[in-house]
């Protein structure tokens, strides 16, 4: 499980570590671009009932710790299907759940 930290707030929002390479990557493209967008999650089963947003702006410090210490293979379609989603009016909104990590395996090309 990898931890984005965003902004003053000391409390990580943890998410697999496979979703979590995929979201750095469009996060990383975006701010980049000087373009600031939303992420959205609902909680998980062992968090308060709810769902949270945090709007990303490339003045706000993040950080992304991984569990992991070997990288991620990045499934490309998964890549363009989170960018088409993090440009939309809706923001970026990612499943947190950890079977969310084992849906997206990478194509063989």
């Amino acid at each position: 499980m990898g931890s984005l930290y965003y902004g003053s707030d000391p409390e990580p929002i943890e998410m697999p570590d496979r979703l979590l390479a995929h979201v750095k990557v469009v996060i990383a493209t975006k701010l980049r671009r000087g373009e600031s967008f939303t992420l959205s999650w609902r909680h998980t089963t062992d968090a308060p009932a709810g769902r949270s947003t945090l709007w990303l702006h490339p003045a706000i410090p993040l950080r992304i710790v991984f569990d992991d210490a070997e990288p991620e293979v990045l499934d490309p379609r998964w890549l363009q299907e989170l960018a088409v989603s993090a440009s939309s009016t809706g923001g970026l909104s990612v499943s947190l759940e950890a079977e969310a990590d084992a849906v997206r395996l990478p194509q063989a090309t």
